[in-house]
């Protein structure tokens, strides 16, 4: 009985053993497959994104602790100050972005292109549903004062807002809020995060009269 004991606590430990060393060593070289995976991800990656990945193609089972120590390892070598971009952790995954000192920049680049992609009635139509979301076409267009067909299909094929459901309203309209790619192109971890309204409604006030002596 006791000789049985010995053989299930050694097979126990041997078990126990092969899992440390499993953790701990550089088998696969995991760390660089998910820098791979993260690096080619178009929005925030999951933990557990990662994992499904992993064991699909090494036919293992992987755990969480050896996906945090390997992104700590890739957080450590990009907080090098001769990099320009960093692994952060964003909208509940990880995701590469460029270090502050180069978020100026950056965003020049995306102010030109995304004035390229969405109208100005579009980036209204956006804005609208980021600030009054979950909210529906009607309201959209009541907000508006124009019909918003356009604009709201527009966002729906670039991924910036998706559909939430039916209003409980007569007709059941539906809802729309947005999506995670949002939160994503924003850099955005909550929706708390966006400006507060009366922080840009004076900016917003004086673009209008802009506009208005133009006309």
């Amino acid at each position: 009985m006791c000789v049985e004991s010995g053989l299930v606590f050694k097979s126990e430990t041997a078990f126990f053993m092969s899992k440390i060393l499993f953790l701990y060593m550089p088998n696969h070289n995991i760390t660089r497959h998910i820098e791979a995976l993260i690096f080619s991800s178009s929005q925030s990656i999951s933990t557990q994104e990662i994992i499904l990945a992993l064991n699909a193609v090494f036919n293992e089972e992987f755990i969480e602790e050896q996906v945090f120590e390997s992104i700590e390892q890739i957080k450590e070598k990009y907080s090098q100050d001769d990099l320009a971009i960093e692994l952060v952790f964003l909208n509940n995954g990880y995701q590469f972005l460029t270090k502050k000192d180069y978020h100026e920049t950056v965003n020049q680049l995306q102010l030109h292109r995304s004035k390229k992609k969405l109208s100005q009635a579009a980036m209204e139509t956006l804005a609208i549903i980021a600030y009054r979301q979950p909210i529906t076409k009607l309201e959209i267009e009541q907000i508006r004062g124009v019909n918003s067909d356009y604009s709201v299909q527009r966002l729906l094929e670039k991924e910036l807002i998706s559909i939430d459901g039916k209003a409980e309203t007569p007709g059941r309209p539906i809802l729309y809020r947005t999506s995670t790619l949002f939160m994503d192109y924003f850099g955005l971890n909550s929706l708390n995060q966006l400006p507060q309204l009366k922080d840009i409604v004076k900016e917003e006030n004086s673009v209008g009269e802009n506009v208005e002596q133009i006309n």
